[in-house]
């Protein structure tokens, strides 16, 4: 009887795997101020995904001028000319559903989740967050607040959490990649409320936005919804800004030290990768699902369960518009120097230089990929956000049905001229990230 509920259970699997790997179909449009659009009709369930992503994230912000990016991700739940303060959330709410937002170094994204007879509710609420925002100082001056509260919670008195500003502000010296998202509280504090204006008015524009849809909705209705609402709504005339530094390569090892209210040293170790999309990075992804990526992964294996040189360790490549890093990281086990702790990483990374990867270590590496594409795929809202992203970053929608394909072309071979190419000690900042030293 095990037996057979266990053949049951893995027939449902592979079932269910075959039904979310099925071709996302979708309609896409582009209205005349350049907001462009895209639909994907799923009528599984009647919920459905209203959401618009716009390009515009930590590197199109000034030197002087961080965190804005961020900053409007909170401030534009403030209120509208025709929503009241506090009172954007409740319209969700009381439809039953739910919204959420979030920024990153490329761009800044907003969401509804809604009952699929709410659609026009979830369209007019977004046409006003581009259109009718109320930037003005009370918003202004209750999000710096919370700015400042956030950073003190998530970065300032949260162990390692400054861990990503201070390997990034390393690894990058000209390049807007070198602040934080969440950008200096110095910078936002000091700004005027024209500089919040302005920023509104160059990004917050149909022609540098995208509405991606999915759900339960009808195409011609989606379609005549979204006109009514963005339609008339004026692009930008001006150029959309766009960095186009070029942050010189690095050639040989950086190293330093960082110290901060942690108990257990750690090790950071920041490799200069390609963009996203390119056909490199495709080798570096899998790497660093090789590396880190589960409990039998090469680094947990060797340096927690082995060596216990490491209560945690990880790998990631950062997926960036332009050229990022992917980082490699150990905090140490009670006792362990954190130069051991460096040492052994780099070796289980030298192993990948010299020794083959075996069949078995790399069809699971591949089943691994693909059940973390289907799985991004597997509800209306990651959908909407695939298809948003594909089309922003690389022009090109349907690389939701394609790019899958691109990671398994990815060969062992590949992947060790990758770790060659790229995980070298001449392309990388080392950061030893230590416990503050006691004082008299």
């Amino acid at each position: 009887m095990t037996r057979f509920i266990l053949s049951l259970f893995l027939l449902g699997c592979v079932n269910l795997i075959s039904a979310q790997l099925n071709k996302v179909e979708f309609q896409e449009f582009t209205l005349d101020n350049g907001l462009r659009v895209i639909l994907h009709q799923d009528k599984s369930t009647p919920i459905v995904a209203v959401s618009v992503m716009y390009h515009v994230g930590s590197k199109n912000e000034k030197p002087e001028l961080t965190g804005f990016a961020h900053f409007f991700e909170h401030l534009l739940f403030e209120g509208t000319e025709n929503i009241g303060r506090g009172e954007y959330d409740k319209y969700v709410e009381k439809a039953g559903g739910t919204l959420n937002a979030n920024t990153s170094m490329d761009r800044t994204f907003y969401f509804e989740i809604l009952p699929s007879n709410q659609l026009e509710l979830g369209l007019w609420l977004e046409s006003e967050r581009m259109l009718h925002a109320k930037v003005e100082t009370v918003g202004i001056e209750t999000q710096r607040s919370v700015i400042k509260e956030e950073r003190r919670q998530q970065y300032e008195n949260r162990p390692y959490g400054r861990f990503l500003e201070e390997i990034m502000k390393r690894a990058y010296k000209v390049h807007p990649y070198r602040w934080p998202v969440i950008g200096s509280m110095e910078h936002i504090g000091a700004a005027q409320d024209q500089d919040f204006k302005d920023f509104y008015a160059n990004f917050y524009v149909p022609n540098n936005a995208i509405v991606s849809i999915a759900g339960d909705i009808d195409y011609e209705e989606a379609k005549t919804l979204v006109t009514k609402y963005f339609k008339d709504i004026p692009k930008s005339v001006k150029p959309i800004y766009r960095p186009t530094i070029v942050e010189p390569a690095i050639t040989s090892e950086v190293r330093d030290t960082f110290y901060d209210n942690i108990q257990l040293p750690a090790v950071l170790m920041a490799y200069r990768i390609p963009a996203a999309g390119t056909s490199d990075f495709y080798a570096v992804s899998m790497l660093g699902t090789l590396l880190s990526q589960g409990e039998s992964s090469r680094l947990q294996k060797a340096l927690v369960d082995q060596q216990q040189k490491a209560v945690a360790v990880g790998n990631f490549p950062l997926d960036l518009e332009q050229p990022g890093v992917a980082i490699a990281y150990g905090i140490c086990g009670m006792g362990v120097d954190v130069v051991d702790t460096e040492k052994a990483i780099t070796a289980e990374i030298e192993r990948i230089k010299n020794e083959p990867i075996s069949d078995e270590e790399f069809q699971k590496l591949r089943n691994q990929v693909e059940n973390d594409f289907v799985s991004s795929n597997s509800r209306v809202a990651g959908i909407a956000e695939s298809l948003a992203n594909y089309k922003m970053y690389y022009g090109d929608a349907n690389l939701i049905n394609t790019e899958l394909n691109r990671y398994l072309a990815v060969s062992k071979d590949d992947i060790k001229k990758a770790a060659v190419k790229y995980y070298n000690k001449d392309n990388r900042v080392v950061l030893h990230y230590l416990p503050q030293p006691a004082t008299p």
